[in-house]
């Protein structure tokens, strides 16, 4: 269902999945969706019966992942998919040795990502004139 991204097909539908989600739904423009970090960022694509229907990248940035781009077509939302997609990207990143993460989650789903154990740190900041929250999550401890 979802895997890392390791051939140029797959980083397709990854950006098809990306463009209807971040730029049809949510009117990001192509300037912003993409950038220069895709080239060097480890992607996620989430496919069922050859369709894609999830994506996510993972960055390092410091010491931290940082899920970023994620994304679950309308037609799949409400099935706990987003909840896998994230729990797999964590277990990516936690097989490269991370044990520190953050997002930048829009304001809507900082209760979804408090349920994957991250906390918002600081205020509301404008990304892609969407209102978003930094969210950290620190597994060092455990």
């Amino acid at each position: 269902m979802f895997k890392v991204v390791t051939n140029q097909e797959d980083l397709i539908k990854v950006f098809v999945v990306r463009g209807i989600v971040f730029i049809e739904e949510q009117g990001v423009p192509y300037e912003i969706e993409h950038d220069a970090y895709d080239l060097s960022a480890t992607h996620i694509l989430g496919e069922m019966d050859g369709e894609p229907f999830a994506a996510g990248r993972i960055r390092a940035v410091g010491e931290y992942a940082k899920l970023e781009r994620v994304a679950i077509r309308k037609s799949h939302r409400g099935k706990g998919l987003g909840h896998k997609l994230t729990e797999f990207m964590i277990a990516v990143a936690k097989g490269r040795g991370f044990r520190k993460y953050k997002v930048h989650a829009q304001v809507y789903l900082a209760e979804f990502y408090r349920k994957h154990g991250f906390e918002i740190v600081g205020d509301i900041f404008k990304e892609a004139g969407i209102d978003h929250y930094l969210m950290i999550r620190n597994d060092s401890g455990k």
